[in-house]
């Protein structure tokens, strides 16, 4: 990608954020590093109400004040995702501080599979698996769950949008990835379950899109010892995923090269891909 579509992604990515603080508080979920500190910092900016979650404190602190620095209101809330009281008060306590919720990015995500936490097998321990599931499926819901309760209740902007919620789910989900089973088969879970669901929540206003990015630099990805294709920086992933929840998509897979290749990949013969694919 060239300098000039990088701006010009980013270009719209502020735009779209723009528009989403003028719906009200924005709450991002996994905002300590990676994707959630760039859609945060993306969307610091005088006026924007910002609530972020992450579970080291100090990182999270560290992204608050970046997005203060850019004029911000921020509030800082350290938590896991997988703790379903923490979370529901979380959630409940923006609207307790006489704030409208009016976007939710749930991203907190795992895949400690992908950077070597495996049995020396290669194979993914029961451990591994279960907190994989837990962060990446219960985790998103037990924020998702109380935000999609308390949009129900709110009035709706232009007589149609109640708010927005938005799960970061991922490529490997629409194509699974035979060295991360368990972090493909959750993210493929969160990916239905938010499409599955989209339906009924527009009906209540309520739009909700699931997001499945390709590759991005961040932390988690940055210990990968694999070839990554089409890698992007997070602050392009940042942009995309905010214009994609600013039009309301349901689903949007991105780069879109990545996305053909996932779309391609699910036409073959499972046996046919087990071969293909790397280990």
């Amino acid at each position: 990608m060239g300098q000039r579509d990088k701006q010009r992604i980013r270009q719209k990515g502020q735009i779209a954020a723009h528009h989403l603080a003028q719906e009200g508080a924005i709450a991002i979920t996994g905002a300590s590093s990676g994707i959630g500190a760039a859609l945060a910092i993306l969307c610091a900016f005088p006026g924007a109400r910002l609530y972020l979650n992450g579970r080291d404190l100090q990182r999270l602190e560290e992204t608050g004040q970046q997005c203060r620095d850019q004029g911000a209101q921020v509030r800082c809330f350290s938590a896991d995702v997988r703790d379903e009281a923490a979370m529901a008060g979380w959630i409940n306590g923006i609207a307790a501080e006489g704030e409208r919720l009016g976007t939710l990015i749930a991203n907190a995500g795992i895949s400690p599979a992908m950077s070597g936490a495996a049995t020396g097998s290669g194979l993914e321990t029961p451990n591994i698996t279960r907190a994989v599931f837990e962060t990446n499926v219960i985790g998103m819901l037990n924020s998702v769950l109380p935000a999609m309760t308390l949009m129900q209740g709110q009035a709706a902007i232009d007589g149609a949008v109640r708010g927005r919620i938005a799960v970061i789910a991922s490529i490997a989900g629409l194509a699974p990835l035979p060295y991360a089973p368990s972090y493909s088969a959750s993210k493929a879970a969160a990916q239905s379950w938010a499409t599955a669901a989209a339906s009924r929540a527009w009906k209540d206003g309520i739009r909700l899109s699931a997001l499945c990015p390709g590759f991005i630099r961040t932390p988690m990805t940055d210990k990968n010892r694999f070839r990554m294709p089409f890698l992007m920086e997070a602050e392009d992933g940042a942009s995309r995923i905010l214009v994609a929840i600013a039009q309301g998509k349901i689903r949007y897979a991105f780069p879109w090269q990545m996305a053909a290749l996932a779309h391609l990949t699910a036409l073959l013969p499972p046996a046919l891909t087990a071969r293909l694919m790397p280990q």
